[in-house]
């Protein structure tokens, strides 16, 4: 693809919404769209507080005229620039992205936004509305999705490696809400994530429960049909949401399970993915992202790793480094903003455009879709169907 990128003459001109000097996201985010060459950030907003955010972008290093006060004042600037942004990447507290998202759609620019995507189903058809009318890009930074490993599982289950899909199990573990952080020193960070407000219709939904539906979804290649959820909090007397665990059933029949929890002691980010077909299993771990295990009934399991020779050329290029040598999260981003570049590029150019798997708005908009049928089951506690986008 890099012969693309030639003919396109430059890099994608990115602006950054949130991702300050000290948040970790924003390093991620910064560093994955930077890693291959296909962007540039060149101008942010860095803070809620306008003082704060023009000093944090000259912290990292961003022209002091491009850091701006607020998102409206960027995207003000830039529009009266010839070398202007081509799009944004929004990392800011979830009741925000919303509207940030909004704004950059109805100003021409593509996004590229962190997880939840919104704060309800409604807002997120609107966004694929939004997308959809102005022909722009709206991408999902789900990156457990773009590991070599995890889109190579898609790959199988697609070819009928696995024959029909039966079963998917999915969980997502952590154990930063184990303790009653609630009652102890808040942070900023802290206070909107404590907030049900501002943080989501379920906290741990739209900390990690998204990325493991999404990781579902997408892997075995089905939309959740409906869903049987329990929905509450691990630790006693917590009104906060840390704990959902559901039956699923997919497009197609297949059944699946589904948990997420960040109050468990002693859990690390514990990622866990498991298809089953009638003619065997795959099995993927964030702990080792770089390898699958698959097993065919009747056949040795194998561990199939990142390089691998016998990989398709597709497959081998999601990666940077010969097998052996760690990657992780940063590059899986990477992919992400690759793909995003790559499908910007090929449209301005009036190329066609290659099959390219980065989570779409309409994901994030089934996630919330999702989200809503878990809370609907806790309260009727039964089986609720998921709700489908609108037809456009």
């Amino acid at each position: 693809m890099t012969e693309l990128r030639e003919r396109f003459g430059r890099p994608l001109r990115l602006g950054v919404i949130g991702g300050g000097p000290e948040a970790w996201i924003g390093r991620m985010h910064r560093g994955a769209a930077e890693m291959d060459g296909w962007w540039r950030p060149v101008a942010g907003v860095f803070s809620s507080d306008a003082a704060r955010s023009r000093t944090g972008g000259a912290a990292l290093g961003f022209d002091p005229g491009r850091s701006y006060g607020g998102v409206d004042e960027m995207l003000r600037q830039e529009r009266l620039r010839q070398d202007g942004i081509d799009a944004v990447t929004i990392m800011t507290p979830n009741d925000t992205h919303y509207p940030f998202a909004v704004a950059a759609l109805d100003a021409g620019l593509d996004v590229v936004c962190d997880k939840p995507v919104t704060h309800d189903f409604a807002q997120a058809c609107d966004l694929v509305a939004r997308t959809r009318r102005g022909g722009r890009i709206f991408a999902v930074a789900h990156g457990y999705s773009a590991y070599p490993m995890t889109r190579y599982a898609r790959r199988l289950v697609r070819d009928g490696v696995l024959g029909p899909v039966r079963l998917v199990q999915v969980e997502y573990i952590q154990s930063g809400m184990a303790t009653r952080v609630e009652e102890g020193p808040q942070n900023n960070r802290l206070r909107w994530i404590l907030d049900p407000r501002r943080s989501g219709l379920a906290l741990v939904m739209s900390a990690i429960g998204c990325h493991a539906q999404h990781l579902a979804s997408f892997t075995s290649g089905f939309a959740v049909a409906r869903v049987a959820a329990d929905v509450g909090a691990l630790v006693p007397g917590r009104k906060l949401i840390d704990h959902v665990s559901a039956l699923l059933e997919f497009d197609g029949g297949a059944r699946g399970t589904f948990t997420v929890t960040q109050a468990a002691a002693g859990g690390e980010n514990d990622i866990r993915l498991r298809i089953y077909g009638d003619k065997g299993m795959l099995d993927w771990c964030h702990r080792e992202p770089s390898y699958l295990r698959l097993a065919l009934q009747g056949e040795a399991a194998r561990i199939i790793g990142r390089g691998d020779a016998f990989l398709p050329p597709e497959i081998i290029a999601l990666g940077r480094t010969p097998r052996g040598h760690p990657e992780g999260l940063r590059e899986a981003f990477a992919n992400i903003y690759a793909d995003v570049a790559q499908d910007r590029m090929a449209r301005t150019l009036g190329e066609s455009v290659p099959e390219l798997p980065y989570p779409r708005i309409e994901d994030g908009a089934h996630t919330m879709a999702f989200i809503e049928a878990c809370i609907a089951s806790q309260a009727s506690r039964g089986w609720v169907d998921v709700a489908r986008l609108p037809a456009q």
